[in-house]
């Protein structure tokens, strides 16, 4: 099964597993993101998945163009937001490696807890960096799975079944990453939870 697929196949229990597993530090993230993109023209939101992070950003910014690669999270994505009354939202089927967007198209991208999944990450932040903005932010909240012992335990019991994460990681090295590949980190925050996750604003250099 390839990580698509996985997606694909749990699209419709994704909320659910993640709020009450891992959604403690949930409402802080959220809050966060949306106050990073507040007054922001326009938004590219990847891996939006069903819409946890997409309703919060649409709060307070102008436009938001909410994306994921699997079908069937685009689906519940379009749903939630329809039900919700987001006018300003629009929902799209892409892929972070292969964006159709114009060059420059966007002062600020979101990259909720994808990062740890991305086959070549090096090569996602280069396709994000060509559409964004100068000066654009780049707001990316991670699972660091290996930050504590519990997190660690917790994210292998999750690969046994079937989770297709690619790296794991601590904050610091979350933090050294996205220097190391031309992200200026701006604001950096740890929020706890069963797998903490490492909150970063940053700037494309």
């Amino acid at each position: 099964m390839t990580d698509k697929d996985y997606w694909e196949r749990h699209a419709r229990n994704y909320d659910v597993s993640l709020r009450r597993v891992l959604g403690r530090p949930l409402p802080r993230m959220l809050q966060l993101a949306s106050e990073a993109v507040r007054g922001k023209e326009k938004v590219l939101e990847v891996a939006a998945g069903t819409g946890i992070v997409t309703s919060a950003i649409a709060q307070t910014s102008h436009s938001v163009i909410a994306t994921d690669y699997a079908a069937a999270m685009v689906e519940m994505l379009a749903r939630q937001i329809r039900e919700a009354g987001l006018e300003n939202v629009t929902c799209e089927q892409a892929d972070i490696y292969a964006l159709s967007y114009q060059a420059g198209e966007f002062d600020a991208i979101v990259a909720a807890n994808v990062l740890h999944l991305l086959p070549d990450l090096p090569e996602a932040l280069l396709a994000l960096r060509k559409v964004a903005a100068p000066g654009a932010i780049l707001v990316a909240p991670t699972f660091c799975h290996d930050e504590t012992k519990m997190s660690w335990l917790v994210s292998r019991l999750l690969a046994l079944s079937g989770f297709p994460g690619h790296r794991r990681f601590t904050a610091q090295s979350l933090f050294d990453v996205l220097e190391q590949n031309g992200v200026r980190v701006s604001t950096f925050e740890l929020l706890p939870g069963l797998i903490p996750v490492g909150f970063v604003v940053g700037n494309f250099e």
